[in-house]
């Protein structure tokens, strides 16, 4: 047996042992923050193909590549009603965290325009992933080679003279063109079709004189000559200075307010969970996303689709949503689209 000294040495190393053992035990379930425990939901209010579809099967495909999450994440298409369908769905879903849903302005919109009882503070905002553009389009055989002009030549044509084609009716892109019309003193035959992807086929058929298409709607049909980008319906340029046709990176075409047109308008998307989830499961996915946004192939489909890259969470994001709802209902009730 050693001295005295050397037992309470040898008890104070047992103890310090017993306490390292219990500590590392102890610290996965202290670090064990919530993850999914069976595969998620993710709700898509508009059809298949359209830009919300794209990026949900978008972040779908990120997510299983890089192993973002064990659980699998499955899209599922819920367009009924302008997306009252897919929004009632998440809405009556309290407190389940295994279901999200991709968001585009139909969130304000459709609510508006139909009367569905359904407000975006029946969701839980998770994070705005970015803004979606519109830009001036017309066929590139025109003579037009500034909205200005384009503007005032349907300014001159007379009222209900000239086609704007786009997507839906009461939706973003009639919106947008009953702002235009405010801005500029035109008015347009407004022609709804059932995509962005129609649309474009009908500029370049003629059949309409100008759309407000999203850029990734329309730069296959830029690219090759047929149509041309005469402004961006946004406060700033994009940033994006690779060439896309012979002559013009995105970052080319001007706002619409420097080509002398007062009218911006940009697009949400973004993702919300149900009413009613924990803080945990919130900040899974909050953090979920945020990783995807740090993917090659997230920062390749931004560029391919001339996003605005601007991305929120928290306050600021709920902030933005009550200005855009106020927003989207101003130009609603000027327009004469909301519900009676």
């Amino acid at each position: 047996m050693g001295s005295p000294g050397q037992v309470t040495n040898k008890i104070s190393t047992m103890l310090a042992g017993v306490a390292a053992v219990a500590m590392l035990a102890a610290a996965p379930l202290a670090q064990a923050a919530w993850e999914p425990t069976k595969p998620v939901e993710f709700i898509v209010p508009a059809g298949t193909g359209g830009g919300a579809d794209q990026m949900a099967r978008l972040i779908q495909g990120i997510v299983v590549k890089h192993k973002l999450m064990k659980e699998p994440l499955i899209v599922v298409n819920k367009s009924g009603g302008a997306g009252a369908e897919g929004f009632l769905d998440v809405k009556n879903a309290k407190g389940e965290p295994h279901k999200i849903i991709v968001t585009l302005s139909n969130l304000f919109t459709t609510p508006l325009a139909t009367g569905v009882p359904f407000n975006w503070r029946d969701m839980t905002p998770v994070s705005m992933m970015a803004l979606d553009q519109f830009v001036l389009w017309v066929n590139a055989e025109t003579p037009y080679k500034t909205a200005k002009e384009y503007l005032d030549a349907v300014k001159a044509a007379g009222p209900n003279k000239m086609k704007m084609g786009g997507t839906g009716s009461k939706q973003e892109d009639q919106i947008l063109t009953v702002g235009l019309e405010k801005a500029t003193g035109t008015k347009f035959i407004y022609v709804p079709f059932k995509g962005g992807g129609e649309v474009a086929v009908q500029l370049v058929g003629k059949h309409v004189d100008s759309s407000v298409n999203n850029p990734i709607e329309a730069v296959a049909q830029w690219r090759a000559g047929k149509l041309k980008a005469l402004c961006v319906f946004d406060e700033k340029r994009l940033p994006y200075t690779a060439k896309v046709t012979e002559t013009m990176a995105w970052g080319d075409v001007p706002t619409c307010k420097e080509a002398g047109v007062p009218t911006s308008y940009v697009m949400l998307r973004g993702i919300f969970m149900p009413p009613g989830v924990s803080k945990e499961q919130h900040d899974f996915f909050v953090d979920l996303l945020k990783k995807v946004r740090e993917t090659p192939e997230w920062k390749d489909y931004m560029e391919k689709g001339a996003f605005n890259q601007t991305s929120m969470t928290g306050e600021d994001f709920k902030k933005w949503l009550g200005d855009a709802e106020n927003l989207h209902k101003t130009l609603m009730k000027e327009a004469g689209f909301l519900a009676k």
